[in-house]
């Protein structure tokens, strides 16, 4: 494997997010006016970047956010295994009382090491890991030095425990913001280094955190 250098971005805010409404996989919403913004900051703070190749999820949010790098020639493809976790029946369903204790009793059996658990119909952490790792070495065998990807709050946390060997147990250490960006580098060694973490400096500059 080559060294390359990625930047690795979530999708902008949708309506379902705005509400508190879990979307997952199942759920394939655009980005809202607010996520348009974030976007577009996200753009302007990026723009003199020579991405060789950028990759998206096969849900349309994670395309529209990075729209604008699409539109140089820059060589782009969807890669499905980058999609958001299944969330099976909570998806597109409010966070009720109810729903959010169990959500949080889920969080805290996978904090506990019961990483094949899922939701009914759903994904467990350690199948989404799997489908990870196929899209992330299907990327690195790919041309191109540098690479941006844009997908899903979940996932990232499991990619990013997947590309820095983290205990998945810990993956919830990886914050993310809606168009917030991790930088990380492939070493010779085959090993991820973190050069940046969940950086929103451009958000911020913009009023939009």
């Amino acid at each position: 494997m080559s060294t390359k250098k990625i930047y690795l971005v979530r999708h902008g805010q949708t309506d379902y997010n705005l509400k508190g409404v879990v979307q997952g996989s199942g759920i394939d919403a655009p980005i809202n006016e607010m996520g348009q913004q974030q976007a577009e900051a996200f753009y302007d703070a990026h723009k003199h970047i020579k991405f060789d190749r950028i990759y998206y999820t096969g849900l349309q949010r994670t395309k529209q956010s990075i729209a604008q790098f699409l539109e140089n020639g820059t060589p782009y493809e969807s890669v499905v295994e980058f999609n958001e976790i299944s969330w099976g029946k909570y998806e597109g369903v409010p966070m009720s009382k109810e729903e959010h204790s169990y959500y949080q009793s889920m969080l805290q059996k996978w904090s506990d090491g019961n990483l094949d658990y899922s939701i009914e119909g759903g994904e467990s952490p350690n199948q989404v890991y799997e489908r990870l790792k196929k899209g992330l070495d299907y990327v690195m065998e790919q041309d191109g030095e540098t690479i941006l990807i844009c997908m899903h709050g979940r996932a990232m946390r499991v990619m990013l425990s997947l590309m820095l060997e983290y205990d998945l147990r810990f993956m919830d250490v990886f914050e993310h913001h809606n168009l917030g960006c991790y930088e990380l580098t492939h070493l010779e060694n085959g090993r991820f280094r973190m050069d940046r973490y969940n950086n929103v400096k451009h958000l911020k500059l913009k009023g939009l955190i």
